[in-house]
């Protein structure tokens, strides 16, 4: 009996330790997969933009917002379906002339890319040219080419940026893969803000606009050399 009433003593000062003392909630930018996406996303950006003859200056001056999709991988030969997470910052202040936003997290899913195969993976990287674009794709799910226009953006710094298709789309797509880059187009893929990796990042329940367009949150470590990069490269917009 007086061992019984020992552990019962026990098992109520654990619980009550518990209690006064609970586990710390996990802080904002924590190791997690979130962290390590936007990471990535920093670094393609890095590499991407400090090739003169990858995405004309002009394009990234004239864009409201940037999207980096690191490591999108198709399920199978041809035909399947494509995932893909990376994140998206836009210009801050009115009519997107302020500096580079935090990031929210992004999700590409969906459409057929021809040219990889297999499980290869590839990095894509979206100018959205107009606020229209911008708060349609931060705002729900977006099908590339129906609800919003879409592109492959031209390549080169003396690429002819000016023509009747990147003036009208409203989102121009690239991607790398294999050290080859190019405009593609992604036309019937989706992207959509993925507001349950916002929270993981954050460490507390935020939405993708509230993020980009309201300072709702403070640009993570993890984001410091993507903010860093677009910073430099295209410090102002030039519309």
């Amino acid at each position: 009996m007086r061992k019984a009433w020992h552990l019962c003593i026990v098992a109520s000062l654990v619980g009550l330790l518990s209690f006064v003392n609970p586990a710390p909630l996990r802080a904002a930018d924590d190791d997690t997969k979130e962290t390590d996406r936007v990471r990535n996303a920093g670094k393609v950006a890095k590499e991407i933009m400090d090739i003169p003859d990858d995405i004309p200056q002009d394009l990234i001056d004239k864009a409201d917002c940037v999207i980096v999709l690191p490591s999108v991988l198709k399920a199978a030969f041809i035909v399947g379906a494509s995932y893909g997470r990376g994140v998206m910052t836009c210009r801050g202040g009115e009519n997107f002339r302020g500096p580079w936003s935090a990031p929210s997290m992004m999700a590409l899913e969906g459409g057929s890319f021809g040219f990889q195969i297999g499980g290869q993976a590839t990095d894509f990287v979206l100018l959205i040219m107009n606020e229209r674009g911008a708060n349609a794709i931060l705002s729900s799910k977006v099908k590339l080419g129906a609800d919003a226009s879409a592109a492959a953006g031209p390549v080169g710094r003396t690429a002819a940026a000016a023509t009747d298709v990147t003036l009208r789309a409203e989102v121009l797509t690239y991607s790398r893969s294999r050290g080859l880059f190019a405009g593609v187009s992604l036309e019937g893929s989706t992207l959509r803000p993925d507001n349950d990796a916002n929270e993981r990042l954050y460490g507390k329940k935020v939405e993708a606009k509230a993020v980009v367009f309201r300072k709702a949150v403070s640009i993570p470590p993890s984001a410091k050399l993507l903010i860093a990069t677009l910073t430099k490269h295209s410090p102002h917009h030039a519309k």
